[in-house]
């Protein structure tokens, strides 16, 4: 070796565990990888040139289809005018403009965006401006926050404690202290095979003046709800329930935060689950389809009245200690805009709005399928429980999982839950193609 050549480097099937991967069996990635080499429209493609139908819309954020050309010179031309600037204290035009698309496209009386950059941050925002809206009303003691059984609010600490799925936080107590859950508003003998919202949300809903009976309801801060709840395993709220929560909400001064990470941005046929549902929360978390998974980006968007509470100290002193280093980043600002410009122009939600009934339609035709215990649909998300194997949980769902794989499907399971969102862009044959593929390797598993 020369004194200037350049040390020889490992090949890099010999350092695939540089990369410690979220949420993976690391040493059964290394034995059988699954890489995307690239993505266009519905289908990712693998070093190999293998086309893979796209059943989870990415990570549930691929809401336009991959490779939308808008976004990609979106971000081009960003990158090449204004690479960064903070948002403490300054800003730039594009957050400016980003963040009033995005309180028309919520909800009305949703007036304001705090920009993060993923789920998670958006969640434990969420959750600080809460505490720190009630102490800015001279009523610091409300600092309890209820969840729900079954939830998925992300991975900091403020989400996994009013979270709800136990395997997630095993080991990383104790977490906040002063939380409590409601159970999740889902009995399937009475709610089994449910097309959209089943019955029974009223009774559902008691649980909170229940669970306010036991903590004081002065000291309670917040109630977060995913309106469908999403990686636990797509549950619809029964009917009622949603406005039930509300108006407990409302009795007790209590907020009332919806986490739309997942049910953002398209997934039910209107922009957010708030409009699909006709209930609007004081809060909500985003992130995910916001910017088409393009650049990672978050907010939480927040109502009037919440802001308004903020903002009657000296207005030269900060109202709220808070914030990420790339909070507005002008990538993912252009990257947001170029997706509403898409959403627009493209009538993406009036095209899913055609498809959701086909949709929900094939999904309930596995019903007696083998192994089928139970299917549910909300707009563009299904959810179908296997039966377990005696003794071995989880390990049915896997396999239909690997065998979709193999036969050019993604999608995800979640123990023996089959979980599907695909883009919203999705076109019949493609449904049908999803759907007679996950019966297929159904047939095949014991």
């Amino acid at each position: 070796m020369t004194a200037h050549a350049a040390p020889p480097q490992p090949h890099l099937a010999n350092r695939r565990d540089a990369f410690w991967m979220p949420f993976t069996p690391m040493r059964g990635f290394q034995r059988e990888p699954m890489l995307f080499e690239s993505a266009e429209g519905m289908h990712y493609v693998t070093p190999e040139g293998r086309r893979i139908l796209d059943g989870m819309a990415g990570l549930w954020c691929v809401n336009a289809g991959h490779g939308q050309p808008r976004i990609v010179e979106a971000i081009r031309e960003a990158a090449g005018r204004l690479d960064f600037v903070s948002s403490f204290k300054m800003s730039h035009p594009a957050a400016e403009a980003y963040a009033e698309r995005l309180c028309e496209f919520a909800p009305e009386g949703i007036d304001h965006v705090f920009f993060v950059n993923s789920g998670s941050e958006a969640v434990d925002t969420a959750l600080k401006i809460a505490r720190a809206y009630h102490h800015a009303r001279g009523q610091a003691g409300r600092t309890k926050l209820i969840g729900r059984h079954k939830s998925y609010h992300g991975v900091g600490f403020g989400g996994l404690s009013v979270a709800g799925i136990g395997r997630h936080k095993a080991a990383f107590g104790p977490l906040l202290a002063d939380v409590a859950h409601l159970p999740l508003p889902y009995d399937r003998a009475s709610m089994a095979f449910s097309r959209g919202q089943p019955e029974g949300g009223a009774s559902a809903s008691e649980a909170l003046e229940t669970l306010l009976q036991i903590h004081d309801p002065s000291t309670v801060a917040a109630v977060i709800v995913e309106p469908v709840t999403g990686s636990g395993g797509v549950y619809p709220p029964p009917k009622g329930y949603l406005e039930r929560l509300r108006a407990i909400c409302d009795k007790h001064g209590i907020l009332l935060i919806f986490d739309e990470v997942i049910t953002g941005f398209g997934r039910l046929g209107t922009p957010f689950a708030a409009q699909a549902y006709g209930v609007k929360p004081d809060l909500m978390s985003c992130a995910k389809g916001m910017t088409n998974g393009a650049v990672p980006m978050g907010g939480v968007l927040v109502a009037g009245h919440v802001y308004e509470a903020f903002m009657a100290g000296p207005p030269e002193a900060v109202e709220l200690f808070h914030g990420y280093t790339y909070s507005a980043h002008p990538l993912a600002c252009a990257a947001g805009l170029a997706t509403l410009d898409i959403f627009a122009e493209q009538d993406l939600l009036g095209r899913l709005r055609g498809v959701l009934p086909l949709w929900e339609d094939r999904a309930h035709r596995l019903k007696g399928a083998p192994h089928v215990a139970d299917i549910r649909t909300a707009g563009l998300l299904c959810a179908i429980d296997l039966s377990p194997r005696p003794g071995m949980e989880g390990a049915r769902g896997g396999a239909c999982a690997k065998l979709c794989y193999d036969a050019g499907l993604l999608i995800r399971n979640a123990g023996d839950t089959l979980v599907l969102s695909p883009p919203l862009v999705i076109a019949p044959d493609e449904i049908e193609t999803i759907f007679a593929t996950i019966d297929a390797a159904l047939s095949r598993i014991g």
